[in-house]
């Protein structure tokens, strides 16, 4: 059996049409949450997210992740960055107070809410699109005892499995996550 490779690793490939549009998938709802949170109205915000992807497409198949650095860091500054550019063109003054894009594009205090904020929606979005990755009674054992928080011997008893099943199903989802999302948490 291959092992699988994380999704960045994936978006080098040749034939990545999949990984990008996982990748589409996983990412619009940050990218727009972030383009409102720096001020866009959503139309604008919509028009940020594709042009923040318009910019990846060339950039991410060449894109060697430094486990040192920060891929949501990066990712943001390359929003921000379209942002402004987006301003720069635009006669009409942004709605958004310079001091809150400011405090998007630099470190402060707040940088362990973002961190927070950004590994919540991207785990989430992830496990939104893998589910139909696995069989409903895999998924169903992870959930009811990870996510739910249930113990295995009752969710084992009500699935009609071995308590052995349910940490396997917990172990396979949760290994295929951390693959899927290797790079892109730090």
């Amino acid at each position: 059996m291959n092992t699988p490779v994380s999704l960045l690793e994936r978006l080098r490939l040749p034939a990545a049409q999949a990984a990008w549009e996982r990748f589409v998938r996983l990412y619009t709802p940050l990218l727009y949450y972030w383009a409102r949170r720096v001020g866009a109205p959503p139309d604008e915000a919509d028009e940020l997210v594709q042009e923040v992807f318009v910019l990846l497409v060339p950039k991410l198949p060449d894109f060697t992740y430094d486990r040192s650095k920060s891929f949501r860091s990066w990712l943001r500054k390359v929003t921000l960055n379209k942002w402004r550019e987006v301003q720069r063109r635009q006669p009409v003054p942004t709605q958004a107070p310079k001091a809150e894009l400011e405090n998007l594009a630099s470190p402060d205090s707040a940088a362990e809410l973002w961190e927070a904020e950004y590994r919540d929606r991207l785990v989430n979005r992830a496990l939104d699109l893998m589910r139909t990755d696995f069989q409903p009674i895999t998924w169903k054992a992870f959930w009811e005892h990870r996510v739910a928080g249930r113990s295995a011997p009752e969710v084992a008893a009500d699935l009609g499995v071995s308590v052995n099943s349910v940490y396997l199903a917990t172990s396979r989802v949760l290994r295929r996550l951390r693959e899927e999302l290797d790079g892109l948490l730090n």
